[in-house]
């Protein structure tokens, strides 16, 4: 499936910012087996004086800009080509969790794919009593990787609401977890702390989701959104598999993938440091469209 991903992201000050340095992850990357990504274009508005595109250490696409002149709206607008290719059905190959944490032991490489760096804590998910005990009852004796994944995730459906008022951008996963609402960066960082208490590597992906309107009606142009999810190593003899946790669901080929990290906080679409004075305003639209 092809899809063309336009976004529109801005934001208007009450006072002209005088300097500012951003990192955008927002644009997709490629992954072999999985997504293509044909052709993109990202427009910003003013144009910075300075931008330079590169990748980081997992492998995601980041547009780095500097602006040192006053500006007092700053505009985003992306225009995405992306092949995204149909997941295959999963065979249950993966080992026992006793034997996955005795395959972990004997690994020590530590590329952007090892599963090493997605075992601990990192700066968003800590390791924390209240994911462990949340992950251990949702555990049955012999399970494999890949069950806990299915298990996990129909548990969290069970215990969370889906609420976009509940949470913002900067709410602990903790927070989140004893309010039993959130939004899909809380569904997705929660799984990845009760997986990592069971031994289990797990990472946060950021992408793009494509919505399907309900029978009868037609689709709103900028109804589509940014979305996480997480990706889950089930083993040698599968490696990485991702489960979209908001929607209890395994990933599919409506799920456009941007950036892969330990948390948001590696994949955060933008960030940066401004010198501003008074408030600011945001827009934020999303369109993924079939094209063949």
């Amino acid at each position: 499936m092809q899809y063309e991903i336009t976004l529109r992201l801005g934001y208007a000050y009450a006072h002209p910012v005088a300097q500012a340095r951003h990192l955008l992850r927002l644009q997709p990357r490629s992954v072999p087996g999985m997504q293509r990504l044909v052709g993109a274009r990202l427009d910003i508005r003013p144009e910075p004086p300075e931008r330079e595109v590169r990748t980081d250490f997992f492998g995601n696409i980041v547009h780095a800009l500097h602006f040192h002149e006053d500006h007092a709206e700053f505009d985003i607008e992306l225009l995405a080509y992306v092949e995204r290719q149909s997941a295959l059905p999963v065979l249950d190959v993966a080992p026992t969790l006793d034997q996955m944490r005795n395959e972990l032991a004997q690994r020590s490489e530590l590329g952007p794919d090892s599963p090493l760096h997605f075992l601990g804590a990192s700066p968003r998910i800590p390791d924390l009593a209240p994911f462990r005990e949340f992950a251990m009852a949702a555990l049955a004796p012999g399970m494999s990787p890949v069950e806990a994944m299915r298990s996990l995730g129909a548990a969290l459906s069970a215990h969370m609401t889906f609420d976009d008022e509940a949470t913002d951008v900067d709410t602990p996963p903790l927070v989140a977890f004893e309010a039993g609402r959130g939004v899909c960066q809380d569904y997705s960082q929660i799984m990845i702390g009760s997986l990592r208490a069971l031994g289990i590597p797990a990472g946060y992906v950021s992408g793009f989701l494509r919505t399907i309107p309900p029978p009868g009606q037609e689709r709103l142009p900028g109804a589509d959104a940014m979305h996480a999810w997480v990706r889950i190593w089930c083993g040698d003899g599968i490696g990485w598999l991702e489960y979209d946790p908001t929607n209890a669901m395994a990933v599919a080929d409506d799920h456009i993938l941007v950036g892969y990290g330990r948390d948001y906080a590696d994949v955060a679409p933008i960030r940066g440091v401004s010198r501003m004075v008074g408030g600011q305003s945001g827009h934020h639209t999303v369109d993924v469209i079939p094209v063949g």
